[in-house]
C-alpha cells in the first residue's frame, strides 16, 4: 500500500506539471494578439500618412489636454456635477489616449511628427503660437485664467472651453470613424462622437443652469 502510494506521486506531480503548462500556454495564446487581430509588422500597419496614424497622434494631443482641463477644475470647485464631469472625462479619454497611443506602438508608427496637426484631414491646421495646437484646443492665456479661477467662475470657464474643446474633437473623430482603414480606428472614433455629443447636449444645460452659454 506505502510503495503503491509513493510510486503514485511522480505521477501525480507530472500530471500537475502538465497542467501549469497547458494554462500557461492558454495564457498566451490569449494575451497574445493573432495575425487577425492586428497588424504583425510596421509593413502590415497603416503608414506613416494615413488616417489611422494621423488621427492616433492628433487625438492623443487634443485627449491629453482635456485631461489636463479636468484635473484643474476638479481642485477648483466643489460642485458634484461638474467633479463628476471632470472625473468622467479624465477616465474616459486617458484611456482612450492609451489606446491610441498601444496601437501607435503596434504599429511601429512615431507618436509625434513634425508634420502640420490635422493634415490626414486634408487640411493641415496652423499652430497659433499660444498654446492651441489644433481646433478647439485652449489658448496658454485660458489655461491660466481656469487655473486662477474658483468656484462659479472656474465652473462657467471649463464647461465653455470643454464645450468647444468637445466640438472640434467631434469633428475630428467623424472624419476618422468615416475615412480610417482600420476596424480599431472607426469604431473608437465613432463611440468618441456619441460620447462628446452626449456631453456637449450635458454641459449646455449646466451652463445655463449657471446663467451662462457656450
Amino acid at each position: 500500500m506505502t510503495s503503491a502510494v509513493r510510486s503514485s506521486r511522480p505521477m501525480v506531480l507530472a500530471g500537475g506539471a502538465v497542467l501549469l503548462l497547458a494554462v500557461g500556454l492558454l495564457a498566451l495564446m490569449l494575451v497574445r494578439p493573432s495575425s487577425s487581430a492586428g497588424p504583425a509588422s510596421p509593413a502590415a500597419a497603416p503608414s506613416d500618412s494615413s488616417v489611422d496614424v494621423g488621427f492616433a497622434r492628433d487625438m492623443s494631443i487634443h485627449h491629453q489636454q482635456a485631461v489636463e482641463m479636468s484635473f484643474i477644475v476638479r481642485d477648483r470647485t466643489s460642485d458634484e456635477a461638474v467633479r463628476r464631469l471632470a472625473y468622467d472625462i479624465i477616465n474616459t479619454q486617458a484611456n482612450q489616449r492609451g489606446m491610441m497611443l498601444g496601437w501607435l506602438e503596434m504599429w511601429g508608427r512615431a507618436k509625434s511628427s513634425d508634420a502640420p496637426p490635422m493634415r490626414w484631414m486634408g487640411h493641415a491646421f496652423t499652430p497659433r503660437g499660444d498654446g492651441s495646437l489644433m481646433p478647439g484646443m485652449a489658448t496658454d492665456t485660458e489655461l491660466d485664467a481656469l487655473r486662477a479661477a474658483r468656484g462659479r467662475a472656474a465652473e462657467v470657464l471649463f464647461l465653455k472651453l470643454m464645450t468647444s474643446h468637445h466640438r472640434a474633437g467631434a469633428e475630428m473623430a467623424q472624419a476618422a470613424a468615416g475615412s480610417a482603414d482600420t476596424d480599431a480606428i472607426r469604431n473608437l472614433a465613432a463611440g468618441m462622437v456619441r460620447g462628446q455629443q452626449s456631453e456637449i447636449a450635458l454641459m449646455a444645460d449646466m451652463l445655463k443652469e449657471r446663467g451662462a452659454k457656450a
